[in-house]
């Protein structure tokens, strides 16, 4: 399920407030890394190397606005009031990296541009989704999105080539207002919302998740409002942790190749995994799973083609 995002970013990011929200924490929502591994890596180091230093909201819509390849962008402080919108390109000899301490706040997180490093930043408290990439050569890492709300209520959304989500935690995303709320999303609608290709999610952790940690749909997806352009392929799910409860943690619709390995899947689910609607060449092995969960793998014969894993346990 979706909902066309009604709030508008540029006004959200003049006034600094979104309605029915709560201001964000005054203490850091990441403390240390989790005993696994998984997860935002705390603490950071101080950034150096800064080209610009951001610190409040008039500081940071400024280095926002003058983004240009090669700046490394630092963000320090609660910033509590502002969403961190990133609407530059970096290039492949000189990406954009914006960076905190892992204590940095601002009120949500959305990149659109390509060759872009977002680093050690945490989300908090922002219009949903969270988090929001769109781009190619993105790398979030280090990072937060906590308790986002309104829209659909996502953690974080991607939309992309070379994508790199790894090292982050998202938590406290709920099914308020009828929303379907799930850790993580993509899918290919059109323009905005490209197919995705050559993703990496690992090492992230997924915490309160009232749906999916993960749903993928790509352009001829079964909800039937894809954009038929392109294919979503080549996505690697490896070494997560999912607090998810949903019907299952992963779905994948019209998604190929996929890789799902080395996951922990801790709650209780009707099954792990559900490819469907010809999402082929998929590969899932060294799971591990609450013993509560039906079965690990649901699959439609669709999907059968070029599949390595454990058998289908039933339906997806």
């Amino acid at each position: 399920m979706r909902r066309v995002w009604l709030v508008v970013i540029a006004l959200l990011s003049a006034t600094g407030v979104i309605a029915g929200c709560a201001g964000p924490p005054d203490l850091n929502p990441v403390q240390v890394t989790a005993p696994d591994g998984r997860g935002a890596i705390r603490p950071l180091p101080e950034p150096t190397g800064c080209t610009i230093t951001a610190t409040d909201a008039q500081s940071l819509d400024a280095a926002m606005s003058a983004a240009a390849p090669g700046q490394r962008i630092c963000v320090l402080g609660t910033i509590g009031n502002k969403r961190l919108i990133l609407s530059a390109s970096g290039t492949a000899e000189h990406p954009i990296a914006v960076v905190g301490n892992g204590r940095t706040i601002v009120r949500g997180i959305t990149v659109e541009g390509n060759h872009i490093t977002i680093d050690g930043i945490n989300a908090v408290s922002g219009w949903a989704p969270g988090i929001e990439l769109t781009g190619d050569n993105i790398t979030l890492r280090n990072s937060t999105s906590i308790s986002p709300r309104g829209d659909d209520q996502d953690g974080l959304r991607f939309f992309g080539n070379n994508l790199e989500i790894v090292h982050n935690t998202i938590r406290d995303v709920l099914n308020l207002n009828l929303a379907h709320a799930d850790c993580m999303q993509t899918f290919a609608t059109g323009p905005g919302n490209p197919a995705s290709q050559h993703v990496r999610i690992s090492d992230n952790r997924c915490e309160q998740i009232e749906n999916q940690c993960l749903i993928a749909e790509g352009p001829n997806s079964s909800a039937g409002d894809g954009s038929g352009e392109g294919e979503s392929t080549d996505l690697v799910f490896a070494n997560n942790y999912c607090d998810t409860h949903a019907g299952q943690a992963i779905q994948l619709d019209d998604i190929q190749h996929a890789t799902i390995t080395d996951n922990d899947i801790v709650s209780v689910q009707e099954k792990a995994f559900s490819f469907q609607n010809e999402s082929t060449n998929g590969v899932v092995a060294g799971n591990k799973l609450n013993p509560g969960i039906g079965y690990q793998v649901g699959m439609d014969d669709t999907s059968l083609p070029g599949y390595q894993g454990p058998p289908p346990g039933g339906k997806p």
